[in-house]
């Protein structure tokens, strides 16, 4: 124990891991939220087991970006300019 160290502190086992307890804040999304949380499983593991949780995690992430791809958007208004949701307009009656 070093002279700076207060005698009841609890020193980390040499070699084994070391929690880094970094904070994780919700996005609401209660499948993302999990995948997060996944993240401080490595806290708990030697670095060789943190490949797998990653990719995991990863993976799922990947698989959450691809469903929002996959829903059906708004369905455009009828006499709608491609690519807009409203009619098209000349130009002079468009404001800035």
């Amino acid at each position: 124990m070093s002279d700076s160290t207060p005698p009841d502190a609890a020193e980390p086992e040499v070699g084994g891991p070391v929690p880094l307890d970094v904070p994780r804040a919700p996005t609401g999304d209660a499948a993302v939220d999990a995948l997060v949380e996944r993240l401080g499983d490595v806290d708990h593991l030697g670095t060789d087991g943190h490949l797998e949780v990653y990719e995991d995690v990863h993976r799922g992430l990947r698989d959450s970006l691809s469903a929002l791809d996959a829903r059906p958007g708004p369905s455009p208004s009828p006499g709608a300019a491609p690519g807009t949701s409203g009619p098209a307009r000349p130009l002079a009656e468009r404001r800035p």
